[in-house]
């Protein structure tokens, strides 16, 4: 997510290292590579203008502060602007108007941009959090939509109203409002019809629904991967419809950032969810300080600690805490947490969350992801007591777990030596709460292809919120953590926060 654009932000940062302070001399260079990030990442030309006039009035009026080079200044102006234009803080779905009345949210945007399955996720999100959702199908035109709807709703066992293909999408939507008053609902979400492109057609018809409905929220779903062209579509229905908010969908694709950086800008109203897969439970509320700190490459470690209560039973994770402070850390208990960290999604996306791990190229993932499949054929290949005990795996074992598993005897001898490794540095380091103290960006480096490594030696990482706390500019740093000096607290150390 935002990787060409986090990439190209780095360079704006590397033209003020190495500098004393800011000066009007050395940021228009910085400035002009933020621009050009902007205008790459196909954000809206005027957003790009007013974003990079701002940042410069801030970074000319910032106080020098002892202990923070200008590098790591201009960083934070940039991150607090980044959550400036995206909207401040996240804005929640708004209340019922009336008592005994469903919130009503009507969807709308352009065929395409996942509509009906934006709509099945809102909903499941809003069943977790102790609603009772009811969906309307009222899109009568797309072949199909009525029956994706009703299929998504199934799953998630959330009920679908609908009227049939030959009903007036106004006479679905009116009907749907009354059976959510009838059967006591707190939120209907209406799936309305889109076309390829913006038409009067489509416009007069959500018109009339919304007229029929006079819905709380009009959320406008907008693929994150248009760029943009989002601003243009965003101001279309702003016009005719007045929007409420914006569902970005496949977020996950986007490594730009356009759509993101331009839709709130051009509307004045927030992004309230963003689609970051294509399972059902892939949306997530969309939080500008979080989204601003994944673009700067500082992780977004509350969504991450948010999945792991969502997914994590945290009885299990306590135990596996204790077997890697006392070195009982086994090859069960390393497959339990692979599956702990898998039910969080995708490799890639929860990797990419944890602060400084950025740098993890997609290929990086890729050779990750097949080495833990090997690894889990190794391991399933293993006896129960060679899984708890893999001091015992001699030579002859390694040949049977080798043509068990389908591979070859080296790659049993790696997967021993590495899980050695990870064992023995996680003892080291006292343990880690449910991921191992560490482990995918240290103990695992040889399983994930090399990638803990490359993001360790990537650069000054700005890694730890907008403070970047005892940082040196030259991006220097050991390999391996200090070990603190016994009996003496850690020192206080300046900067930011």
């Amino acid at each position: 997510m935002f990787e060409s654009l986090s990439e190209k932000l780095e360079g704006a940062w590397r033209k003020l290292r190495g500098q004393d302070r800011i000066t009007e001399g050395n940021i228009d260079e910085a400035l002009r590579e933020v621009r050009r990030a902007l205008l790459e990442a196909d954000v809206n030309f005027q957003v790009a203008k007013e974003f990079v006039a701002d940042v410069r009035d801030d970074a000319l009026g910032a106080e020098v502060v002892s202990g923070v080079t200008p590098d790591q200044q201009f960083i934070k102006i940039v991150h607090d602007q980044l959550v400036a234009l995206m909207g401040e803080q996240n804005v929640p779905l708004a209340e019922p108007r009336a008592k005994g009345r469903p919130a009503v949210v009507l969807m709308a945007g352009l065929q395409g941009t996942g509509k009906t399955t934006a709509s099945a996720k809102l909903a499941l999100y809003l069943q977790k959090n102790g609603q009772k959702p009811l969906l309307a199908a009222a899109d009568v035109y797309r072949p199909a939509a009525i029956d994706q709807l009703q299929t998504l709703g199934g799953q998630i066992q959330v009920p679908v109203f609908t009227l049939g293909k030959e009903a007036d999408p106004v006479d679905i939507a009116r009907a749907s409002l009354e059976r959510a008053i009838a059967d006591r609902h707190d939120v209907l979400i209406v799936d309305t019809a889109g076309r390829l492109s913006i038409d009067d057609a489509m416009m007069a018809e959500l018109e009339r629904i919304k007229a029929a409905i006079d819905p709380e929220e009009i959320l406008l779903v907008v693929d994150a991967m248009t760029g943009q062209e989002a601003a243009n579509l965003t101001r279309a229905f702003h016009d005719r419809l007045g929007i409420t908010g914006a569902i970005l969908t496949k977020l996950d694709g986007d490594t730009r950032g356009g759509a993101a950086l331009s839709v709130r800008k051009i509307s004045g109203q927030p992004i309230k969810f963003v689609g970051v897969g294509e399972k059902v439970e892939a949306l997530q509320p969309f939080y500008p300080e979080r989204m601003a700190s994944r673009i700067l490459g500082m992780g977004d470690v509350l969504t991450l600690v948010e999945k792991a209560q969502e997914e994590i039973d945290f009885a299990d994770a306590a135990k596996m805490e204790q077997q890697l402070l006392t070195g009982q850390f086994d090859f069960e208990s390393f497959i339990k947490q692979m599956r702990m960290i898998k039910n969080m999604g995708p490799l890639g996306g929860v990797l990419k969350m944890i602060p400084g791990m950025n740098k993890i190229s997609d290929d990086q993932i890729r050779q990750g992801e097949v080495q833990l499949k090997k690894a889990e054929a190794m391991i399933g290949s293993m006896t129960t007591q060679e899984r708890r005990n893999p001091d015992l795996i001699n030579l002859s074992r390694k040949r049977r777990i080798s043509k068990g598993s389908g591979v070859s005897l080296e790659d049993v001898g790696k997967l021993l030596n590495d899980f050695g490794k990870m064992r023995q540095m996680m003892k080291m380091m006292g343990g880690g709460g449910p991921f191992g103290g560490g482990m995918p960006g240290g103990g695992l480096g040889g399983m994930f292809g090399g990638g803990g490594r490359q993001a360790q030696s990537a650069g000054p990482n700005p890694a730890f919120g907008p403070g970047w706390r005892g940082q040196s500019a030259s991006g220097s740093r050991r390999p391996n953590p200090p070990k603190p000096p016994k009996g003496k607290g850690k020192k206080k150390r300046k900067g930011f926060g």
